[in-house]
């Protein structure tokens, strides 16, 4: 039995890699040359699977202290932390230091994750090989997951259906060990990406009401005493990884409003939108959207006959009330406070208010049509000859329907050499310039927190989900810099390096910038001057 489990993991393991070669085409063939650094969220998650990966091979208790937005402290905790993206990046920065193979090897596992994740959910629940392959393609790679290929955090679905699996194992046979796996897995997920740490912890919520309903499990001490163990685990320890943003939110009162989450609420063309080639015909007729969960029409054909299917017979009622009534419910949470059970859901659940985007349940939806489509798919295989063959054509049908190589990658441009010689310098904090002061262009400080990746001296620059009151105080007299205030923010900041991007400011600025650094030549110490990229060391601060 163990070997048979084996080849079963090593065939699931192969499959998710072969088929995601070719659908995140060329990610797997370029993994050390290229990138989402056309997006600033592209740039920025690069950085922090480096970030995260190079602390845990030098400084793990220092993980939270981020080289961005110096001297601020518990930096990383402005967004979410990725610190499982980073632990599994950690083993490839420690070989080649190169923060694209690093952040590409962790996009690639995210796939194969949700692949398995899927896979081993549906073939728990239906006993059934062939429906579990196809549930897999279609979860795995929905469109939902390709339109967040910016950010690393919300690829890494494959946690929910691995929560899930380990829950229907606790339900199935009450033991302390399945509560515990339950605990760890739901921590697991918290720390690779909070929105779906919630939604998975919701689902195991909702599920416990339903199976105690459905099995007669009311009274049963262990039942309860299982769930409260896997809950405590998963609390204690996520806790303490949590404290910091406990901390940020006392200091900064930072918390998102109903109106901050109605901004990012899915609207009806949402639910139609898709960027696979096989749906894209369609999306000039469903203008405006705002987002993008169309789960596939094979996963909505499968789901409808998979209901049809739950409904006539009385085996899989249990599991249609469960996938169905969540899917529901996540369909109608994903369109945000106007349409009420959010706003109902932020007023009572505390966590609510760490979250801004609604639309993002939509991939519990996709979940849910996988595994009650697979009712359909079992229905479909069960007896006949050829369900192997019928099963592959099934899967690389679902597989061609949602499509949409080449992804969007960008071949990375060397760095500037003047990196290079900053990498070798005593250790001091960095400000790099332009420094970029209009809201909607903070993110371009991204740029400098990705070229960080070649030399890790702290940064004044930065680019978060929130963003330090200090940086916004800052920012303007800082952009023009050298100046005698602009050099009193520097002193208190214990700012010792400056970078200038003399491309990047246009004629008339870069002619004013070269008149400030003749008129503070004495403080500023030529390091390199590189073509456009000028390196100075702070020598001094004017009085």
């Amino acid at each position: 039995m163990r070997s048979r489990g084996v080849r079963e993991a090593t065939a699931v393991v192969l499959a998710a890699a072969a088929l995601t070669s070719i659908l995140t085409y060329p990610l797997a063939f370029k993994i050390d040359r290229v990138g989402r650094v056309d997006t600033d969220d592209g740039r920025w998650s690069i950085w922090v699977v480096s970030w995260v990966a190079h602390a845990l091979t030098t400084d793990p208790v220092g993980v939270y202290q981020a080289n961005i937005f110096y001297p601020q402290r518990n930096a990383l905790a402005f967004s979410e932390a990725n610190l499982v993206e980073g632990a599994i990046g950690a083993p490839v920065w420690a070989l080649t230091q190169n923060p694209y193979t690093t952040h590409n090897v962790v996009v690639f596992a995210s796939f194969l994750i949700a692949f398995a994740g899927a896979y081993y959910l549906t073939r728990y629940l239906t006993q059934s090989r062939e429906a579990a392959v196809v549930a897999a393609v279609i979860f795995a790679f929905s469109p939902f997951t390709f339109a967040r290929t910016a950010h690393i955090q919300l690829l890494f679905t494959g946690g929910i259906p691995f929560c899930l699996l380990a829950f229907h194992r606790f339900v199935d046979r009450h033991t302390i060990g399945r509560a515990v796996t339950l605990g760890v897995l739901l921590w697991l997920q918290a720390l690779a990406c909070a929105y779906y740490g919630i939604f998975a912890g919701l689902m195991v919520g909702l599920g416990t009401i339903v199976i105690a309903a459905t099995r007669g499990y009311w009274r049963q001490a262990d039942y309860w005493l299982g769930i409260g163990l896997a809950a405590f685990v998963s609390v204690a320890l996520t806790f303490p990884f949590f404290l910091p943003y406990m901390s940020i939110q006392r200091s900064t009162g930072f918390a998102r409003s109903l109106d901050d989450a109605r901004m990012y609420a899915a609207d009806a063309g949402a639910w139609l939108a898709s960027a696979a080639w096989a749906h894209r015909w369609w999306l000039p007729w469903i203008q405006p959207f705002n987002e993008v969960l169309f789960p596939g029409v094979i996963a909505i054909v499968l789901g409808v006959a998979g209901l049809v299917i739950a409904v006539r017979q009385r085996t899989d009622r249990e599991l249609l009330l469960f996938y169905g009534l969540t899917a529901l419910l996540a369909f109608w949470l994903s369109f945000g406070p106007d349409a009420g059970l959010y706003t109902a859901f932020y007023h009572a659940i505390p966590v609510f208010s760490f979250l801004r985007a609604p639309g993002r349940i939509g991939i519990v939806v996709v979940l849910c049509l996988c595994v009650i489509g697979a009712i359909a798919v079992r229905q479909m295989m069960q007896g006949r000859r050829r369900a192997p063959l019928l099963t592959g054509a099934l899967a690389v049908l679902a597989a061609a329907e949602l499509a949409q190589m080449p992804l969007g990658l960008r071949d990375v441009q060397p760095l500037p050499s003047v990196y290079r010689t900053l990498a070798i310098q005593p250790p001091g904090a960095l400000v790099e310039f332009p420094y970029f002061y209009n809201r909607g262009d903070f993110p371009r400080h991204a740029y400098y927190m990705l070229n960080s990746t070649s030399h890790w001296m702290p940064l004044v620059n930065g680019y978060s989900d929130h963003i330090p009151r200090e940086f916004r105080d800052d920012v303007v007299p800082l952009s023009s810099f050298p100046t005698r205030e602009s050099f009193r923010i520097l002193a208190r900041a214990g700012a010792r390096y400056t970078m200038f991007h003399l491309n990047m400011y246009d004629v008339r600025s870069r002619e004013r910038l070269k008149e400030r650094l003749d008129t503070y030549r004495d403080y500023l110490r030529p390091l390199v001057q590189d073509g456009d990229v000028w390196l100075f060391e702070i020598v001094g601060f004017p009085n």
